[in-house]
């Protein structure tokens, strides 16, 4: 099994609206378990600290092997929620094991 973490640092916004755009981007990643067959696993966090320093939103998801991976990488499903990704956040890193 592979394990995909990745952590999203949000561009500043007023806190109603950060609010409202991790919600926005929280829903559309967990939508992609229904819609890609190859994601075993996702779970979605949001930091409990609004205004934190560090990161914002943490993904973490499950797939069978690299291939798997690939193939969620380039999904059109995983590309509409990447549009998303680009418009509200400045950071991004991301981690990827065997486990």
């Amino acid at each position: 099994m592979l394990n995909h973490v990745v952590l999203f640092k949000f561009k500043a916004y007023p806190s109603n609206e950060k609010q409202e755009k991790l919600d926005q981007l929280k829903t559309a990643l967990l939508g992609l378990k229904d819609k890609i067959e190859e994601l075993k696993y996702i779970e979605v966090g949001t930091n409990y600290e609004l205004d934190a320093k560090s990161y914002d939103l943490c993904l973490i998801s499950h797939f069978d092997n690299e291939a798997d991976l690939d193939v969620y990488r380039v999904h059109p499903e995983h590309l509409k929620v990447l549009e998303l990704v680009k418009e509200f956040t400045e950071l991004r890193a991301a981690v990827d094991y065997e486990f």
